[in-house]
This record gives structure tokens, sequence and C-alpha cells, in this order.
């Protein structure tokens, strides 16, 4: 086997996450340390194994499905190629297209798009208390419904940004920030700022800054925020930090 490769799979023998399989990923600080960084290992081997021409096809077939309740370019690109990278075909499910529009209930249409699909992203934002909820609205129905036979297997979910939180992002960014300094063990002390900025179009999520809070403040980073007063962030995301 290569040696680099053999070097991240020594390094994942060591971290504690097994609690991951088949386990759904909401926000990042409800993850242990050995989580997320098993996740920046996965991370850091997939792209050493694309750069070097080596199949990180892990599915013969399957489907990733996503659901955008908000505009999306980026992640919804990514998501896509994510799921290429993988061996999963994508398929986007258009509420205004579906049943949904007549009256579908979430446990009908989680249920019904979970078959024979290995993955779910969902990215609802706009809202404060109602992204996150109607994430677990959604995979309470699948699991559920995998209980009791209706499906053979239960699919993934990755929060593909919600009102709380931008975990793909903030996982992203973070990568990107270890490798500028050359390990974690170099964040401690570091400094981020984030600035609010005006923007002309519709209203935007507060999930981006407390993502990066939640996140980046765990690793020993002083992370400072410049906003116009009453642009707050939720008070529970400040207590995670």
């Amino acid at each position: 086997m290569d040696a680099k490769l053999q070097a991240y799979i020594d390094k994942l023998n060591k971290l504690n996450f097994k609690e991951m399989y088949n386990g759904d990923f909401f926000l990042t600080w409800e993850k242990t340390d050995d989580e997320l960084e098993a996740v920046f290992t996965v991370a850091d081997a997939l792209r050493y194994m694309r750069e070097n021409n080596i199949s990180t096809k892990i599915f013969e077939s399957g489907l990733g499905i996503s659901l955008f309740r908000d505009n999306s370019t980026r992640t919804r690109f990514s998501f896509a190629s994510a799921c290429n990278l993988l061996g999963l075909e994508v398929q986007d499910l258009d509420e205004g297209k579906s049943q949904i529009a007549h009256g579908e209930t979430v446990r009908e249409t989680a249920n019904m798009v979970s078959f024979m699909a290995d993955v779910i992203g969902i990215r609802d934002d706009m809202y404060i208390g109602k992204g996150n909820t109607y994430m677990h609205e959604f995979m309470d129905a699948v699991t559920q419904g995998n209980k009791d036979g209706v499906l053979e297997q239960k699919p993934t979910l990755v929060n593909l940004q919600c009102d709380i939180d931008h975990p793909t992002q903030a996982m992203a960014d973070m990568l990107h920030i270890i490798h500028h300094f050359g390990g974690v063990e170099n964040l401690k002390g570091k400094k981020i700022a984030m600035t609010w900025a005006y923007s002309p179009s519709y209203g935007k999520p507060l999930s981006v800054p407390q993502g990066v809070i939640g996140l980046m403040s765990r690793f020993g980073m002083d992370v400072v925020l410049a906003h116009p007063e009453g642009y707050e962030v939720m008070p529970e995301v400040e207590e995670v930090a």
C-alpha cells in the first residue's frame, strides 16, 4: 500500500469514531475531538488519493439525495461532487415539483426519498428555530421507518446549513487553517476575525459565523466578530464557545 495512505489509516486506527457509523452530522459541537479529527484525516486522504489518481470510489451504485430549501451554488455543487467522488448518483429533491406541494407530510417524504439512498444532505437555514428542527424531524421519520421495516437501511444525514450551524463550510475552512498554520497544535491563541458586510439581497442566516465560533474556538482560536448592534449571534452558540 502507498505509504502516505497507510499513515492516514494508522492515524484513524488511533481515533475513536465508531459512533459516527450510521450516524448523522447536525452540528460540529455535537462531535467529539476524535470524530472531528477523523473527518479531517479522511478529507486529507481523499484529497491525496484524487491528486495521485487513486480511485476514491467506495460505492458500486447508490444515491445521494439533496434537499435545498434555500438557494445554494457552492454547497450544492460541493455535495454533488463529493457524492460523485465516492461513486454515488445525486438526485435533487425539488419540493415545488414533488407531492410536498400537495400536502405530503415530512414523514411520508422522508421515507419515500430514503429508499436505496445512502446519504441525504439538507439545507434549511433561513428561519431561527426552524431549520435544525426540520432536519431532526426528517431523520426521526427515517429512523422510525428503518426500525419498522419500511426502509431496509437508514441513510446518513449531512447538514448542508441550518439556522444554527454550517458544518460543512466550517469544517472545510478549519482544515484549510490547520494546513496554513502547520497543524492543530499551532492554532491556540491565533485570532480570526469575521466582519458583517451589507448585502442588498435577502437576509443572510447566522449559521456561518456561528459555525466558525462553535468550531474554531474549540481549537483555542480567538474568534472576533465585527457587526452592527442588533446582529448578535444566538446565546446558546456563545455558550458553546
